[in-house]
């Protein structure tokens, strides 16, 4: 069961990157340690991702993620709605490097508004990658919690 569960989420979370769902639905709250050791969650769209085991954001160098993950790079992401909770804890990377700026760079960012191309100096990828989990479905009551293996 719990295995099917793990399923479900996954699919669902790949259903939700690449901006595929479009407006708020593909969001997820990314939290991080602030400078006074106090989490502080952002909502970033999901780029990219392989179900429940990493999910990457793209935002701006200039802003305080990539100091904060440096600083202390534990993190957890959480996906919901009223019907399901995905929450996963792991750890956050900060990257910049040109290739997974490309594997990162979507369509929808052709129009310039953000950055000019996946050679931007101020884009930033945050990978995340999942150590345990916990997800509940509220159509069936189905719950399972866990570590990535």
């Amino acid at each position: 069961m719990s295995q099917e569960i793990v399923k479900r989420a996954s699919e669902l979370i790949n259903s939700k990157s690449e901006y595929k769902a479009g407006g708020m639905e593909g969001y997820a709250a990314l939290s991080l340690i602030d400078d006074n050791g106090y989490p502080s969650a952002t909502t970033f769209c999901i780029t990219r991702a392989d179900g429940i085991k990493w999910l990457t954001f793209n935002t701006a160098t200039d802003r305080e993620y990539a100091k904060r993950i440096s600083k202390n790079n534990k993190a957890c992401v959480c996906i919901n709605s009223s019907e399901y909770t995905i929450n996963l804890v792991g750890t956050a990377e900060a990257l910049t490097d040109m290739e997974t700026r490309k594997e990162n760079w979507l369509p929808m960012f052709e129009d310039g508004v953000h950055w000019s191309g996946p050679d931007d100096p101020t884009l930033l990828i945050i990978h995340f990658t999942t150590q345990r989990y916990t997800i509940t479905f509220a159509d069936d009551g189905s719950y399972a919690a866990g570590n990535i293996e």
